[in-house]
């Protein structure tokens, strides 16, 4: 059973392995996460997807104040680094085994650009697996024949992570194909909602999801979810 707490946006908080693993943290600036005090969140691992700052806007306050580890892009995580943040360096297509488990950098459809405007490295997503779990959390990404590579390369996936909210990602029907993909029939939404641009249709949304025989969860900011 992985524990998973939704933090609005694409942010979640999800224990396995015995850490806790923190991915694209953004809170103090999304409306729909204002009932959650930073302060509360504790992490021992901060995974980035890239560089935009609704997916590492609080990662700097959150990792200094829980000594904890950010994992991204080289790019990204020599930035931190350079702002007295340890980090783990990562590039497409690498893995790595940490004391939780594997975590796999893999490919993404998206730009990124870190807070200064300097270059944020590729845009990727992570599958993490270990003895009990193995997930995917997409970041930002556009439908991609890549993620096809997911099965092949990675244990089956348990849930995957999957942005629906359209406009600046993947919209919710092209997600039911990213499902296929990855042959992953339970779904979590995220990057919708949060502003004008990527507000959704939930009961579309799951619709379409229930029409292909596949689970569509979307979550409200510090909901918990069991899988």
């Amino acid at each position: 059973m992985t524990d998973i707490t939704y933090l609005g946006h694409s942010a979640f908080l999800v224990e396995t392995g015995g850490k806790r693993l923190l991915f694209d943290p953004f809170l103090s600036g999304n409306p729909l996460a204002a009932d959650i005090d930073i302060s509360t969140i504790k992490a021992d691992y901060i995974l980035i997807t890239h560089g935009h700052g609704d997916h590492m806007a609080d990662a700097e306050t959150i990792a200094k104040a829980c000594q904890a580890t950010i994992i991204s892009s080289y790019e990204v995580v020599t930035w931190f680094e350079n702002r007295g943040v340890k980090g783990h360096p990562m590039n497409l297509g690498g893995k790595w085994k940490f004391d939780f488990g594997t975590v796999k950098y893999v490919s993404g459809v998206h730009s990124s650009m870190l807070p200064d405007g300097s270059y944020g490295g590729p845009s990727g997503g992570f599958v993490i697996w270990n003895d009990s779990d193995c997930f995917y959390h997409a970041g930002d990404t556009a439908l991609t024949l890549d993620m096809k590579l997911i099965p092949i390369t990675c244990p089956t996936l348990q849930f995957a992570i999957l942005p629906v909210g359209d406009n600046f990602t993947m919209g919710y029907e092209d997600a039911v194909h990213a499902a296929d993909y990855i042959q992953c029939d339970t779904v979590i939404g995220c990057h919708f909602d949060s502003f004008g641009f990527i507000k959704i249709d939930h009961k579309a949304a799951e619709e379409e999801f229930k029409n292909a025989g596949k689970k569509l969860i979307l979550p409200t900011a510090g909901q918990k979810i069991q899988l």
